[in-house]
């Protein structure tokens, strides 16, 4: 029984804090297959990986120093920071180089970030729940865990892997070879430090202490993530009014349908008016964002054929959509 309700507080509050950072997506939403896929790796290859990569690191550091607690601190301080945020990593490196398509904004770098990441975090909390919790303090320390790991530090892991996608979302819309060489190694070390300082407080600061401060510093760093997040999706609305408004000069959509595209609650509704609507407002933003990509960084991954397919595409919705 305490093994069932470990794994449904490990993983059921990761999914739905998963539908959350999905519904973020305000105006081009990503594909579920392959945000499904991304979190199955944050589940499955992540964090079994980690498990294993850390758990050698960390014997082979006792056998080197004799000293449990040097073990204990250097894989908590230093290997597993860097371990778990390169597999972690690894599945939003995978979208960047094999779905470059779907890889439009600094906006989805952190969409990718945040669902391998929530994958990750369902297997380990999942992990510390029973073996941390229940076996060894029972079914209070059980309940105790579960408050510690959904709710003090439940969005840890997604923050930090966020620098690494928004690293590669900005090399991904940047035509220059030096900033893509410079900004994807640093957001992946800022992800690394923010994993490791996290990871280090409890090691300085002992007890209650220690978890206040790190709390503090969790949850400030969180609300400045969210606050960047709500900045890129207005970006995100003022690049869709801006490239969308010449389709509707040209007739192919209506001011109307401009506008219910620009509201942020739109890929929310449009669904509930049917599957033919739901595929218009995302072709919108599509559209658009292809449209930047274009104006970006030209043609490349044939960005002018897309843009007439989805021209082509909106041009049959759009007598079948009521704005």
């Amino acid at each position: 029984m305490a093994l069932l309700v470990s794994l449904f507080f490990g993983f059921v509050p990761m999914f739905l804090f998963a539908m959350f950072v999905y519904w973020l997506d305000r105006y081009e939403k990503e594909p579920k297959a392959l945000l499904g896929a991304a979190f199955l790796w944050g589940v499955v290859i992540a964090a079994g990986g980690a498990f294993i990569i850390n758990t050698v690191f960390g014997i082979g550091i006792y056998y080197a120093t004799g000293s449990e607690g040097v073990a204990d601190s250097a894989t908590t301080s230093v290997v597993a920071p860097f371990v778990e945020e390169s597999l972690k990593g690894l599945a939003v490196l995978a979208v960047f180089l094999f779905f470059r398509r779907e890889f439009d904004s600094v906006l989805d770098g952190i969409i990718y970030a945040g669902i391998v990441a929530l994958g990750f975090a369902a297997t380990e909390n999942s992990f510390y729940i029973f073996s941390r919790g229940y076996q060894e303090g029972g079914w209070r320390w059980l309940w105790y865990l579960v408050f510690v790991r959904v709710v003090l530090v439940g969005w840890q892991h997604p923050f930090y892997t966020a620098f690494t996608g928004i690293g590669l979302a900005v090399a991904r819309m940047n035509k220059s070879i030096l900033v893509r060489l410079i900004v994807v190694p640093l957001g992946f070390g800022v992800a690394v430090l923010a994993h490791a300082f996290h990871n280090s407080v409890g090691n300085v600061i002992e007890g209650v202490e220690g978890r206040v401060v790190g709390t503090a510093f969790d949850w400030f760093g969180w609300v400045l993530m969210f606050v960047f997040i709500l900045f890129m999706i207005g970006r995100e609305r003022a690049l869709v009014q801006r490239h969308m408004q010449e389709e509707v000069s040209a007739g192919l959509i209506t001011d109307a349908q401009l506008r219910r595209a620009l509201s942020p609650m739109t890929m929310t509704t449009a669904g509930w008016s049917g599957p033919a609507t739901a595929r218009f407002y995302q072709a919108i933003g599509e559209l658009a964002h292809k449209k930047e990509q274009y104006t970006r960084l030209g043609d490349e991954g044939g960005n002018l054929a897309i843009i007439d397919t989805l021209r082509q595409e909106l041009s049959a919705l759009s007598p079948q959509v009521r704005a």
